[in-house]
C-alpha cells in the first residue's frame, strides 16, 4: 500500500485578523481622501460677488444737484425681428439690451438699434449655427454696437435669440 499523505489545509490570518486589517485600511483611506481634499480647497477662497444693483434696468434718477449719477448703465433695446439672408424663409428674433459706460442719449440706443438690425438681415444660417457661430455673432454685434456708439458700449447683452 501506498503511504498517504494527510494533506492539511493551510491555515492563514485569521478572520479577527483579517477585519482589523480592513478596518484600518479603509481607515486610512478615509483619513487620505479627508486630508488631500483640504489640501486642494486650501488655495480656492472664493472671491465675495458684488451685489446687483436692483435697478440695473429702470430710469436713473437725478443725484444731488440734479445732475444724472455717473456710471455703467443698462440699456434694452427693442426687439430685432427679421428674416435672414440665406436661407429667406428663416426668421431671427433677437432681444439685447446695451452695457454702456456711461448715461447716453436714447438717439444714440435708436442708432445701435437700427445699425444692429442691419446687420442681423445680412447673417446666412450657416454662420450662426453652434456655439462657435454664436461667439461669432456676439463678437461681431459687440464690434458694430461699439464702433456706432463711439467706443461707448462695452457689452451687448443677448437675451433671447429664436430661429424659425
Amino acid at each position: 500500500m501506498a503511504n498517504v499523505e494527510q494533506v492539511q489545509p493551510k491555515k492563514g490570518p485569521s478572520l479577527v485578523i483579517q477585519l482589523a486589517m480592513l478596518l484600518v485600511m479603509t481607515g486610512a483611506a478615509v483619513g487620505m481622501g479627508w486630508l488631500s481634499g483640504g489640501y486642494l480647497k486650501q488655495g480656492e477662497t472664493p472671491a465675495p460677488v458684488p451685489a446687483a444693483p436692483e435697478n440695473a434696468g429702470a430710469v436713473e434718477k437725478p443725484a444731488e444737484g440734479g445732475k444724472v449719477a455717473a456710471g455703467p448703465t443698462l440699456a434694452q433695446l427693442a426687439p430685432i425681428t427679421t428674416n435672414l439672408a440665406s436661407p429667406s424663409d428663416v426668421w431671427i428674433r433677437l432681444e439685447a439690451s446695451l452695457l454702456y459706460d456711461a448715461p447716453q442719449p436714447p438717439e444714440m440706443t435708436e442708432q445701435i438699434h437700427q445699425d444692429l438690425l442691419a446687420f442681423v438681415r445680412t447673417l446666412k444660417l450657416h454662420q450662426i449655427e453652434g456655439a462657435s457661430g454664436y461667439q461669432h455673432l456676439k463678437a461681431d454685434l459687440e464690434e458694430r454696437a461699439a464702433l456706432r456708439s463711439g467706443g461707448h458700449v462695452k457689452q451687448v447683452l443677448v437675451r433671447t435669440m429664436l430661429l424659425e
